[in-house]
């Protein structure tokens, strides 16, 4: 079974964006970024969210990312889900924070509990067949709106959700165009998806991780 063990930025700066993911969130090698000035405008067509285990620690890591020069996109709040918030880094990654639960129940921390890659694709069924011709397990999936894939050895999560309700869930609009600005790491690859999301083989999936 296929996995995931990183996935890397693209950034005009990678100087700036790593002490931006440092400050903000304080990521390990499963977040990394490398140069990149390829042409990208508005919504990439993907989100990072961080679940965690309670709502103080949602605040936690959102008010570091502000600090540190984040614009937010959705003020933390509670959902149906639960509660979350979502941000936009300084080199334009979409950053979701959310969790489950809806009241505290010990002191805040700054743990992450998963590492979600969500990724807009145009046609649900047909980016889940892809995957799973791939070499991916499916563990959920909801007819064509929503499917998260089996990566419970792997650092990183991956799901998919339509292109519209991926960006309307960000708080952004769905338009876009150019590159993604984002690189997978994992044993699947190297290959294109049908969404134009670039894997590259685990090894090859150099960049610099942000350091605390």
């Amino acid at each position: 079974m296929a996995s995931l063990a990183s996935v890397t930025l693209e950034v005009p700066d990678t100087t700036a964006a790593s002490s931006f993911y440092a400050a903000a969130f304080g990521l390990d090698d499963r977040l990394r970024v490398r140069h990149s000035e390829a042409p990208t405008t508005g919504y990439r067509g993907f989100t990072l969210s961080l679940v965690v285990a309670q709502p103080s620690n949602v605040d936690s890591l959102v008010r570091s990312a502000l600090d540190a020069g984040a614009t937010s996109l959705k003020p933390a709040r509670k959902s149906f889900w639960g509660y979350g918030g979502v941000v936009q880094a300084p080199d334009g990654a979409i950053w979701k924070v959310a969790s489950s639960s809806k009241k505290d129940t010990g002191p805040a921390t700054r743990e992450v509990d998963d590492f979600v890659l969500l990724l807009g694709v145009a046609d649900v069924k047909a980016s889940k067949q892809f995957y799973v011709d791939h070499g991916l397990a499916v563990a959920k999936s909801f007819g064509s709106k929503y499917v998260e894939f089996d990566t419970q050895a792997s650092g990183v999560k991956l799901a998919l959700y339509g292109r519209r309700a991926a960006a309307k869930d960000a708080g952004v609009s769905p338009d876009g165009s150019g590159s993604h600005r984002i690189v997978i790491g994992s044993d699947a690859g190297p290959f294109t998806d049908l969404d134009g999301f670039a894997w590259e083989t685990a090894a090859a999936h150099e960049g610099r991780a942000p350091s605390a």
